[in-house]
């Protein structure tokens, strides 16, 4: 898909159509799926209540008060400004607070870290069950059409599941043409359907009063807290709109909300609230109940359909998140493959696309019903929404420049119901909601001693650099042979020596005639522009510096920098250029910094991450690596 900044041309109303309609299908798919297995679990779940005309109308205003003020409110009125350079996610909102504080020496940097690594964490854990739990909804309407097919159900999921992540190689360009027209569709069905069973119980609409909340939570507040957790099942997905900014522009976003998701889902919901005042038993599955029993079939295939798309958009979100990461410094280099030359965000991570399959399908077989999951749903993005408003706190404060009382206001309306929902979803932690916090904590383990470790190797290296200048000095008074062509030197840093120098200069004795120091730096921004790309300083007999900069969102190849090389007057060129790499062997001591452990798994993460030949695309043939032990 393009990027909004590339519409000129097409008329601006066609092109902000045609990207509505795109954002239905990468988007929406998450909370659009969700009228699947919400309300149900209110009434029919672990702890489901009775279904009487006060319970339904009192769950009913709080769906819907929620979507107006969490997704509504809060997310496309307030947050979706809060973006960095266009890029939007808790990543990117990191780096937006902690590169504007940092600059000022005020940031609590490490507090800001700490949550946007850990909240960056809860969307894998969302990623493994988003899939698990929308397929598997789905499919479960077999059991319902035909009580025979109840056995195939797992079978038929993890079928499902498993094509669908064998897929991912082959990319989604092709088949996400068809992702917007398909959750059209999905949209218009569900909305039609609600609406038919409203207009057979126009009583249900009252539920729009906050008084049927308000005196539902009055009754029974533990009652109240409990069904809480069912309701914000209604707002999953919330999230993803914000992460996906940088795709579509925050119009779009808007655009396709209020025209066409917002007034559909809550057509669904208040059709299924309207169904139960009807026929209290419909609280086994009133969502696929809602279809005459001649649609019941079409409605599974098209819940299926879409409940597919909901989880690429989710698989696709966590391969853009990954490349995020590498690029910031908290995951080990990863094979990323671009498959579509054409759209933004078409990438493909093989390490994150299995292991996500693994952990869907465990999902699947562990819990074996999608009631059993949403009893683990939502404890990870309940958590992520808190921690994204604590650091949109920050943010307004520090980077808008917002007073304290009208900071303290917004984020105080938005925590009104974040922190009763991550209350209500922590109570399912010992139902199975450990899971997703677990898997978030494995992966804020890896992310952050990635991280650590890297400081620490930087550290240890510097140890052992000698200055540049004073290497400079030494060869200007004892000059060593120089031969033909350019040699590239890759380091962390651009003041100190690269040891792969020092090695070349010891065992080969000669020097290129002409030397290149490169080094590749990830500012806080998603993207650099052109003229910004790369910055060359000449030091004289035939020695350069390079710092090459990319964003977060971008990918780093070597021949885009020596293109911009030569723009800068430095004339190298990829043929009869040799590359220096060092490649360090690491070993855990007992040094201060880290706990062995941690080192261990550090040294580990190290051997397995991509080779810097790969991740930069030099030609093998061309690279000369120097080897060095480092004790961590």
């Amino acid at each position: 898909m393009p990027r909004p900044s590339e519409s000129g041309a097409a008329p601006r109303g066609r092109y902000l159509a045609t990207l509505a309609l795109s954002v239905l299908g990468v988007v929406y798919g998450d909370i659009g799926t969700s009228p699947l297995y919400a309300l149900r679990e209110s009434f029919h779940g672990t702890h489901g209540i009775p279904v009487s005309p006060g319970n339904v109308l009192g769950v009913l205003s709080l769906v819907f008060w929620s979507l107006v003020l969490v997704v509504t409110i809060k997310y496309h009125v307030v947050i979706i400004r809060a973006d960095n350079k266009g890029e939007g996610g808790v990543l990117a909102l990191m780096a937006l607070v902690n590169g504007s504080r940092l600059a000022r020496g005020l940031s609590p940097r490490r507090i800001m870290i700490v949550l946007g690594i850990f909240g960056s964490a809860l969307l894998y854990a969302d990623g493994a069950l988003t899939p698990a739990i929308s397929v598997l909804s789905a499919v479960e309407g077999l059991e319902l059409a035909t009580p025979a097919l109840a056995p195939w159900v797992i079978p038929v999921t993890l079928g499902i599941l498993v094509g669908l992540f064998l897929l991912q190689s082959r990319g989604t360009a092709r088949i996400g043409a068809l992702f917007g027209p398909v959750m059209l569709v999905w949209f218009a069905t569900i909305g039609a359907l609600g609406l038919g069973e409203i207009v057979r119980q126009p009583g249900v609409l009252a539920a729009v009063s906050p008084s049927h909340a308000v005196r539902f939570f009055a009754e029974d507040v533990g009652r109240g807290f409990v069904v809480l957790g069912a309701v914000f099942l209604v707002v999953t997905g919330g999230e993803a709109l914000y992460a996906d900014l940088g795709h579509f522009g925050h119009r779009a976003i808007q655009i396709a909300w209020f025209s066409v998701t917002f007034p559909c889902l809550l057509l669904n919901y208040f059709g299924q609230g309207a169904l139960l005042l009807r026929a209290p038993a419909a609280a086994k599955n009133p969502f696929y109940l809602l279809a005459p029993s001649w649609g019941l079939y079409p409605l599974i295939a098209l819940a299926t359909l879409a409940t597919i798309i909901a989880s690429q958009a989710v698989i696709s979100g966590a391969f853009s998140l990954t490349r995020q990461a590498v690029q910031l410094g908290y995951s080990p280099r990863l094979r990323i493959e671009h498959t579509s030359s054409r759209e933004i965000g078409q990438i493909y991570v093989p390490a994150v696309n299995w292991g996500l399959m693994l952990l869907t399908c465990a999902l699947v077989l562990g819990f074996g019903s999608s009631s059993n999951i949403a009893g683990a749903y939502g404890v990870a993005l309940s958590t992520l929404m808190l921690i994204t408003t604590l650091m949109f706190y920050v943010m307004s404060r520090e980077v808008w420049r917002w007073s304290i009382p009208r900071a303290a206001l917004v984020a105080g309306l938005f925590l009104f119901m974040d922190v009763p929902f991550f209350g209500a979803n922590a109570l399912k932690i010992r139902y199975g909601g450990w899971v997703p916090l677990v898997i978030a904590l494995g992966v804020y383990t890896l992310m952050t001693t990635w991280k650590r470790g890297r400081e620490i190797l930087a550290k240890r290296m510097l140890e052992k650099t000698v200055p540049l200048k004073m290497l400079l000095a030494d060869l200007a008074a004892e000059p060593p042979i120089r031969v033909p062509g350019t040699a590239v030197f890759m380091y962390g840093t651009a003041d100190g020596t690269p040891p792969a120098l020092v090695h070349n200069l010891a065992h080969n004795k000669v020097l290129h005639e002409k030397v290149v120091f490169l080094t590749v730096v990830t500012p806080d921004v998603p993207h650099v522009p052109p003229t910004e790309r790369v910055t060359v300083k000449r030091m004289g007999k035939g020695f350069h510096t390079v710092v090459a900069r990319y964003g977060f969102m971008e990918d780093p190849e070597i021949e885009d920098v020596l293109a911009a090389c030569r723009a800068n007057s430095l004339d190298t060129r990829i043929e009869g250029t040799t590359f220096f790499l060092g490649r360090e062997t690491l070993v855990a001591a007992e040094r201060p910094g880290m706990a062995e452990w941690r080192a261990k798994l550090f040294a580990f993460m190290s051997r397995n991450a991509l080779r810097a030949t790969a991740f930069f695309k030099i030609p093998a043939n061309q690279v000369f690596e120097v080897g060095a032990q480092v004790e961590l």
